[in-house]
């Protein structure tokens, strides 16, 4: 769907009609999710919003908790799983996960059997810094630059 410009509105059988973008996590071949970007469509820069399908027995990503964006997602179909710190929390339709920035580590998970789909939603910041606990690594992301390093050699506050 090429646009010349941003739009409003988009309705239902136009975002239907969009192509679903599959996506592989880099860290985890698990995490497959297919989406489609509703922001991008209507021009917004500042909030990364988009619809997306999970298929049975996958993750969403990697294990992760962001340090500087805020994410929230809504469930609208399919039954599936929050690991949240750790922790496995039963999701479904109509469930609402809201992730602070410097909040609990998460990823969705599809338990099911049928696709789980859900609105993911972002501040989309130039910077930020994502931690994935489970692999003992630190992604630091500066526009489309990014660099992985192992947590072991990030600095505490006042060790250098």
């Amino acid at each position: 769907m090429a646009r010349s410009k941003p739009v409003s509105l988009l309705k239902a059988a136009e975002i239907a009609g969009m192509p679903l973008v599959s996506k592989t996590h880099a860290l985890n071949p698990q995490a497959v999710r297919d989406s489609r970007s509703l922001s991008a469509v209507t021009g917004l820069t500042a909030l990364g919003f988009q619809l997306v399908t999970l298929q049975p027995g996958r993750l969403a990503w990697e294990y992760h908790r962001h340090l500087y964006e805020e994410q929230c997602f809504y469930i609208l179909a399919g039954q599936g799983h929050a690991d949240i710190d750790g922790v496995l929390h039963a999701l479904g339709p109509g469930d609402f996960l809201g992730f602070a920035a410097q909040g609990a580590a998460h990823t969705l998970i599809n338990t099911g059997t049928e696709p789980l789909v859900f609105i993911a939603a972002r501040t989309h910041l130039e910077l930020d810094v994502c931690d994935y606990p489970r692999l003992g690594k630190r992604l630091y992301m500066n526009g489309g630059e990014e660099a992985l390093v192992d947590l072991t050699a990030v600095s505490q506050p006042g060790v250098l």
